[in-house]
């Protein structure tokens, strides 16, 4: 993409309603921009993001088993009557009515509705498990929405609903979502540490939050440094083998690893060496329940069991939120100049910056790389503007793409080019054709 035909409004200035990193990155780099309290546009550059994000799930959670489905935004205050929790929700549920005065609601989460959806065409334990996944935009009216995407009303959600005919059905299904979380954010650039958690109000008694350590994280978080050298599981893992799936979520399990709202500063904790002990900051990113009957059995949604007797279906949640995702992965990964995107999700791969447009070997240069890079299947971003070069260096520091091709009007005389790393600021000058080859090694 050229630059010069790309949207990319750019803000020299630090928005002053924002209070976090991530907040002031994200508008000053063009990827969002606020329409209404707690309501953000996707720009063209965040959008990229988001879709890079998804991608990562979608391919894991399909790895995993599970089936995307997509459901409607606005529900039926019925079905959340019938499970008891329209009146319970609180103020956070917008609650609307359609010219019919039928009453309705902005779905902040999808429980009922799937259950729905599950009671309408499963009747038998054979159809089971069952994991059905969407990703699909959500509304909490938040009494404070602030720090932009971090705690908005609108926001961008991955919930995976599983069903299954008993206990031990159920908790395999947890332990394929769980591992399939290990492997998304590990394939995202920001591994995560799985916590126990409140269950908070969906319910349930098996929980645990994902969460990524970064020095302005919401939360302080305690865990065991072990956790920081963990294997994450490989790409083959057998999702059909739950006694491997145990062993891993045991691992990963029985250290120790609390959010502040379950930390005890006895037992556990305390028994820990101090050299092996971690406190920290965190920011929560995905978030996985196992609730049984909480909803199935007030709303009706039974399987017939291999014994024949009718019992309600057993079920758990699990979501990640992709637009919350790119505030925290930008938290935990930035520096005094901007962004620095870990390579699996950067809006693009590498920018190509000329230092003196109008220089016939540097523009002849450019366009050679140019296409080159794009023929081998690479996002470039070319900085083809007439700005000038300090101006160029900022932007492409401050949109933090995982590597900058440089051209120069001397280097580009001798048919080279400066690369530059932007996570470690690493500069090294290479013939054209080696400069190709190492972006190559770099993203392989």
């Amino acid at each position: 993409m050229r630059l010069s035909k790309y949207f990319l409004p750019l803000l020299k200035e630090n928005p002053k309603e924002a209070e976090i990193a991530s907040h002031r990155l994200m508008l000053r780099a063009a990827i969002i921009r606020q329409q209404a309290a707690g309501i953000y546009a996707w720009l063209p550059l965040g959008k990229r993001v988001l879709d890079k994000i998804c991608t990562i799930i979608r391919e894991e959670q399909d790895r995993a088993g599970a089936q995307e489905i997509l459901m409607p935004t606005i529900q039926s205050a019925d079905l959340w009557r019938e499970s008891g929790r329209y009146e319970d929700y609180g103020k956070e549920m917008l609650r609307l009515a359609d010219r019919q005065k039928r009453e309705m609601l902005y779905g902040p989460t999808n429980e009922e509705m799937i259950t729905d959806i599950f009671r309408s065409f499963v009747r038998s334990y054979k159809s089971l498990p069952l994991n059905l996944y969407q990703i699909q935009w959500k509304f909490r009216d938040e009494i404070r929405p602030r720090f932009g995407v971090m705690r908005s009303r609108e926001f961008l959600m991955k919930d995976a609903y599983s069903f299954d005919s008993d206990e031990e059905g159920m908790r395999a299904s947890y332990h394929r979502m769980f591992v399939s979380y290990l492997r998304i954010f590990a394939r995202l650039g920001v591994p995560a540490i799985p916590m126990r958690a409140d269950t908070g109000p969906i319910g349930g008694d098996l929980s645990h939050e994902f969460i990524i350590l970064a020095e302005t994280g919401e939360s302080a978080v305690f865990c065991d440094k072990k956790y920081l050298s963990l294997p994450v599981p490989p790409a083959n893992i057998d999702f059909a083998d739950d006694k491997k799936l145990r062993h891993i979520v045991r691992q990963w399990t029985e250290l120790y690893a609390a959010t502040e709202e379950m930390h005890l500063e006895t037992g556990a904790w305390a028994a820990l060496p101090a050299g092996d002990r971690l406190a920290a900051r965190g920011i929560e990113v995905g978030h996985i329940f196992s609730f049984g009957a909480k909803y199935s059995a007030p709303m009706g949604a039974v399987i017939t069991g291999a014994d024949g007797k009718n019992t309600p279906v057993l079920m758990g949640s699990y979501g990640i939120g992709p637009s919350r995702l790119v505030a925290a992965i930008i938290e935990a990964s930035h520096d005094e100049q901007g962004i620095i995107w870990p390579r699996a999700i950067a809006p693009f791969s590498v920018g190509l910056i000329t230092m003196k447009t109008g220089d016939k070997a540097g523009d002849a240069l450019a366009e050679s790389l140019y296409a080159e890079l794009q023929q081998a299947g690479f996002d470039c971003l070319f900085d083809d503007s007439a700005e000038r070069a300090g101006a160029k260096f900022a932007a492409m520091d401050l949109i933090g793409l995982p590597v900058q091709l440089i051209i120069g009007p001397r280097a580009a005389a001798q048919g080279e080019v400066e690369v530059k790393l932007r996570a470690s600021g690493r500069r090294e000058v290479l013939s054209a054709a080696a400069a190709v080859n190492f972006i190559k090694s770099f993203f392989a």
